[in-house]
């Protein structure tokens, strides 16, 4: 077996740095305006610091992927053209795009650059795949709507074209991503396929009839709930051996406003997963799946990879935001004076178990001790605050590490 790329999301530079700490082989990132998933808060990557984040991950020893993935409107072909000299400077190891016009532009400024054609191109057949790679593509990123069994034959047509394919994270209702209604629903101003969707397949709807105006009917589905667009998110950690044998080069980890936690809970999982099943083909993958349950998630479906159709099953009714199997309660930032250092996410009491993960190890223990940062001792630590803290068992290192819940709540319908 050919161990396939771990390709995870970045949406800030600190996430970056989790991500390739916790196991992605590879990364992809974007800056506002160009990119189909832009952050909005935390330490951002932009057009002044998009060389640093580059530069950063191949220091870490991973490749850096950039998107430029939004279909394009005549101003956006003449803002992005005047920033080619930035992004060149970068030294991206691809290029992720979907655009025709901007794949031009890009062979023309940056023509030893490998360009990856994006899943909102929507491919779905060898003879599509054959079309990008005589105009100078290197890699596709098959569209969600693929069958395993229809990506190994489009590997056995087109062997020398690299294939990426999306292994978990949230999905659209729309076909790959192509969708129109964030646009009518917000009249034009969060267009989805420019970067700024603002998720109306994840609204509850109800409904209205002409004749009694402000007489709001519920949709009622199987009782359960109205959210009638909202899909469950993809999860195909126990179709690795399947997906490999199917030629697939890299593994696809949607993300990129996930937060930093999911982004390493997940690349950890994956990242062990894929390791496993390397050596051990038959490996069970249960353990993983569990592991998975831990992030946020909507319910977990196989999507259309299993040759089936879009599984009935597979639309969350009931819930639009990811509910967290286990709580995100804090990350280390450091060690001083014999205790760990702290920023909590969400409260926990002393002497309470905890489970501490980071790149190299997962255990349960204990707190111990907590102190602000005045070492006056404190039985809670709340939410949003730099504490001291010390553990029954601790870890090898804490560069890192992170602290969350134990065991599995809110676990979502599978």
């Amino acid at each position: 077996m050919i161990k396939p790329e771990l390709l995870m999301p970045a949406g800030n530079v600190e996430k970056l740095k989790y991500a390739i700490k916790y196991g992605a082989d590879a990364i992809y990132l974007g800056v506002v305006d160009y990119s189909l998933r832009a952050m909005r808060k935390g330490e951002l990557i932009t057009m002044d610091n998009l060389k640093t984040a580059i530069s950063t991950a191949h220091d870490m020893g991973a490749k850096a992927y950039l998107t430029l993935n939004i279909f394009g409107f005549n101003n956006d072909i003449n803002s992005i053209e005047t920033n080619f000299d930035k992004i060149s400077e970068t030294n991206p190891d691809a290029l992720i795009v979907s655009d025709p016009g901007i794949m031009r532009l890009c062979q023309k400024y940056m023509p030893k650059t490998p360009l990856h054609i994006s899943t909102q191109a929507n491919i779905l057949n060898y003879e599509a795949v054959k079309f990008w790679q005589d105009i100078g593509a290197t890699r596709c990123i098959l569209a969600r709507e693929l069958p395993i069994k229809d990506v190994a034959e489009i590997k056995r047509k087109v062997p020398d074209m690299e294939l990426e394919c999306f292994i978990h994270g949230a999905q659209c209702v729309s076909f790959s991503g192509r969708c129109l209604l964030s646009d009518y629903m917000t009249n034009g101003e969060r267009k989805a396929n420019s970067g700024n969707c603002s998720q109306p397949c994840r609204w509850s709807y109800k409904l209205l009839e002409e004749t009694r105006p402000g007489e709001y009917q519920e949709i009622i589905q199987d009782e359960k709930g109205t959210h009638i667009l909202s899909t469950k998110d993809l999860c195909l950690v126990k179709h690795l051996k399947e997906m490999i044998e199917a030629g697939i080069d890299s593994f696809k980890v949607e993300g990129r406003t996930k937060s930093l936690y999911y982004v390493s809970a997940v690349a950890k999982a994956y990242r062990e997963a894929i390791d496993e099943v390397i050596k051990n083909p038959d490996a069970d993958m249960e353990p993983y799946f569990e592991e998975l349950l831990k992030v946020g998630n909507r319910g977990y479906t196989t999507g259309f990879y299993l040759g089936e159709g879009y599984p009935s099953d597979g639309y969350s009714y009931d819930i639009s935001k990811g509910l967290a199997g286990a709580d995100f309660l804090c990350e280390i930032w450091g060690y001083e004076n014999g205790y760990y250092r702290i920023k909590t996410k969400n409260k926990f009491n002393k002497n309470e178990d905890i489970e501490l993960i980071s790149p190299t190890e997962k255990f349960v223990t204990q707190v111990s001790e907590i102190k602000d940062l005045k070492g006056e001792e404190q039985d809670i630590a709340n939410t949003n605050h730099e504490l001291l803290v010390k553990f029954t068992k601790e870890p090898e290192s804490p560069d890192y590490a992170l602290i969350r819940t134990v065991g599995i709540k809110n676990r979502v319908t599978t």
